[in-house]
């Protein structure tokens, strides 16, 4: 599993102008099983995801066609998370 952190550039300022596209980058994640949470890093630092189902490779091509990321509006961190105990709610997190 992955914890991706997408922190603001200087340029947040123009994270409008991307929106849309963001959201439908984070909707096509969903639909595929491989985003499980997504939300924000308060105070307004930038958004966090939590994914899984992918190699790193594959999530940081993923990654880097978020338009966010490909404009340059956030920076993108990709922390990869080996779980060795989860509750039993997220015991699919273990394989």
């Amino acid at each position: 599993m992955q914890l991706v952190l997408l922190r603001f550039a200087s340029n947040k300022s123009e994270a409008g102008r991307f929106m849309e596209g963001h959201k439908q980058w984070l909707e096509r994640g969903f639909d595929e099983g491989v985003f499980l949470v997504s939300g924000s890093i308060k105070p307004q630092l930038g958004g966090a995801i939590l994914a899984h189902n992918a190699s790193l490779d594959e999530l940081q091509q993923r990654v880097s066609e978020d338009p966010f990321v490909a404009e340059g509006i956030v920076s993108a961190e990709i922390i990869e998370v080996a779980p060795s105990k989860t509750d039993e709610r997220l015991a699919f997190l273990l394989s």
